[in-house]
């Protein structure tokens, strides 16, 4: 039986949000423990091997065990506390674990446009990014008849599009860059996780503050129109 559970995070971190989300709908109370990755504490080190977040602190029958990787974490959950979020149907969880790779195949993208150093490369990503959400609006219109991924059930596949989509209500106070244009059943979708509780609560509210210091940071493209955007909004 599991005593406790404490997710070790970053403020930022769109991984530890998953982890964060999935514990929330399973309604399990966990501590969360936030470090700085730019000053790692000793005993982090000690404890993951890759220097990343999250990482799972699981107490169990008097022993502590630390769990690496948010796919993992994200498994383990499913297979040891209630409320599972995979469907039961081999076929069905495949796919949904599929979609969850595409998912990570998007933060990826969101990282190279963030991190774009001129114009052209920013357009170029964001042609790349856009055509990944048009993948995902012919998946969600094959047989989706509910505000989640697979209709009414809300599943772990939500859980890692919640934190995905947080960056766009970034990116929509610093311009119209229509990544999201024309894919009526993806901002449906993006509506809805955006209104869930525990993908509110999966961050601090101090978020997108931090967000966006974090992008005007990066010496970008972005960076740029970030701090342009800011000018402009200071003019009296």
């Amino acid at each position: 039986m599991i005593d406790k559970l404490a997710l070790v995070s970053h403020p930022l971190c769109p991984y530890v949000q998953r982890a964060a989300i999935s514990l929330a709908e399973k309604d399990v109370p966990f501590e969360r423990l936030t470090i700085d990755l730019a000053n790692k504490p000793a005993w982090f080190k000690a404890i993951s091997p890759l220097g990343k977040v999250p990482l799972l602190r699981v107490q169990q029958n008097g022993e502590a065990t630390a769990i690496f990787e948010s796919a993992v974490i994200l498994e383990f959950l499913e297979e040891t506390l209630a409320n599972p979020l995979h469907p039961a149907d081999p076929l069905a969880r495949a796919r949904h674990r599929a979609w969850i790779e595409f998912g990570s195949a998007i933060l990826n993208a969101i990282g190279r446009l963030y991190s774009a150093p001129t114009e052209a490369d920013f357009l170029a990503e964001s042609e790349g990014l856009s055509a990944m959400f048009d993948r995902l609006e012919i998946e969600l219109a094959a047989g989706r008849a509910g505000p989640w991924f697979a209709g009414e059930r809300f599943s772990l596949v939500d859980a890692v599009y919640g934190p995905i989509f947080r960056y766009f209500d970034a990116f929509d106070r610093i311009g119209e860059f229509g990544i999201l244009s024309g894919k009526p059943r993806v901002e449906a979708w993006r509506k809805g996780l955006h209104e869930r509780k525990s993908v509110k609560n999966a961050v601090a509210p101090d978020y997108p503050q931090r967000l966006l210091a974090f992008l005007q940071a990066k010496g970008s493209h972005l960076s740029n129109l970030t701090r342009r955007n800011e000018a402009a909004t200071a003019l009296p």
